[in-house]
């Protein structure tokens, strides 16, 4: 009698559900492997979706992470448009929403993050919307209006994106922010002002310091009301005040969950069999001498990689250089490094041009870089992050500096 095959079941066909999937292959595993996924299309890159697919310059089957055939050779299997209720590790199964139970031998957890929802009156009426998911981009995509009212509740970086491509589609946009400034969380008042500039010369309004208290209308949407009785006329109401990582399944199965389902830097969890990688992991970082959590597409594929040596009894550890992207009009914005705990910024170029860089100090040390329009200098920002580097402020600010220069000619590769 043959011995049943081992399998590995990966929960979330997302960015990390995509990569480990296809990285398993390549570290030795010779079993079976399933994805389960909530949503029915392929794995997909998210971040297109508040731009080039919300906008319709690319297609769905365009910003697939991979290809059928890729999964195909790899002989990945998918169960698409089913979650998972329950995970008993006692009996290594999981219980799916259809009432099936499968077994299994090693599990990934990719689970990713949802929306916050907005609790307020009115919150459910129709057009008002969230962009997290393919079918909520196609859905704003059937409801855009040129010439029409759209409210963007939320100036983040998922705010301002959406609220950049609903203004290319020919929409009246005003982005109502409730702390003081957009970005507030994530940047320094250098980047705020240069972002809320940038809204205003593409003839967005940008409302900071408001609450957003209701919303009316009978059936659908037609008015947002904020704090000091402003009331906005709305189409068209977008949502995007962050995400919240999916982490139930994981806490009611026994694991450790702190902001994020616990693992260690080869993305393995308190359970020997259970890896877990990207938006729902809380992870160690010795770049950064800290844990976090992080949602962003190269710290989920780069996991994932590492979650699949795991499976494979490979000890791959997982400790790279985070980095972020966000495309608003002409402008790209790349950001490397976390700023946590900064002490001063120093800015490189000029604002104005669409092309500078602020650079994110601790001491001596650059802690992140947010690079506007320069690729050049952000590819220089991961090394002098990565290898902890000496620095002078006056140095960072000489645009006649080749910043290249600072870096050691023997210096070691900077980490993904």
């Amino acid at each position: 009698m043959s011995t049943p095959q081992p399998i590995c079941i990966i929960v979330g066909a997302s960015h990390a559900g995509a990569q480990l999937s296809t990285s398993l292959r390549k570290e030795g595993w010779t079993g079976r492997i399933l994805v389960l996924g909530d949503e029915a299309p392929l794995p997909y890159h998210r971040p297109p979706l508040s731009k080039a697919l919300l906008t319709k310059e690319k297609t769905p089957e365009q910003i697939e992470i991979f290809k059928a055939s890729v999964y195909e050779k790899a002989e990945v299997e998918f169960r698409l448009g089913v979650s998972v209720e329950k995970i008993d590790r006692a009996a290594k199964t999981v219980l799916l929403n259809n009432g099936e139970v499968l077994p299994y031998d090693k599990l990934a957890l990719c689970t990713g993050a949802r929306v916050r929802k907005l609790e307020i009156p009115g919150a459910n009426l129709k057009g008002v919307h969230y962009l997290r998911t393919l079918a909520d981009a196609e859905k704003i995509q059937s409801e855009v209006k040129p010439g029409g009212n759209a409210v963007i509740v939320g100036g983040g970086y998922i705010g301002l994106e959406t609220a950049a491509s609903l203004r290319k589609l020919g929409m009246e946009v005003t982005v109502v922010e409730m702390m003081h400034r957009v970005l507030e969380r994530v940047t320094a008042p250098e980047l705020s002002v240069y972002y809320t500039d940038l809204h205003h010369r593409h003839g967005i309004k940008i409302l900071t310091g408001a609450q957003t208290l209701e919303l009316r209308g009978t059936d659908r949407v037609q008015q947002v009301v904020c704090s000091e009785n402003r009331i906005l006329d709305a189409d068209l109401v977008i949502v995007g005040i962050g995400v919240i990582p999916n982490t139930e399944l994981a806490a009611d199965a026994g694991l450790e969950v702190s902001n994020g389902v616990v693992v260690d830097e080869f993305a393995q969890t308190t359970d020997p069999d259970i890896v877990a990688a990207g938006d729902c992991t809380n992870h160690p970082n010795d770049l950064l001498g800290y844990r976090l959590r992080l949602e962003s597409v190269p710290n989920a594929m780069e996991q994932g990689k590492a979650a699949a040596a795991s499976i494979c009894g490979l000890k791959k550890a997982y400790h790279a250089l985070p980095w972020f992207w966000s495309d608003q009009y002409n402008a790209k914005l790349q950001i490397a490094g976390m700023n946590r705990g900064y002490e001063r910024v120093v800015i490189r170029g000029t604002p104005s041009t669409d092309s500078f860089v602020a650079w994110y100090l601790k001491g001596n040390h650059v802690l992140a870089a947010d690079c506007i329009n320069s690729p050049k200098d952000f590819m220089t920002a991961k090394k002098i992050i990565a290898q902890n580097l000496t620095v002078q402020d006056s140095d960072l600010a000489d645009t006649s500096l080749d910043l290249s220069t600072l870096i050691p000619k023997d210096s070691p590769a900077t980490p993904a």
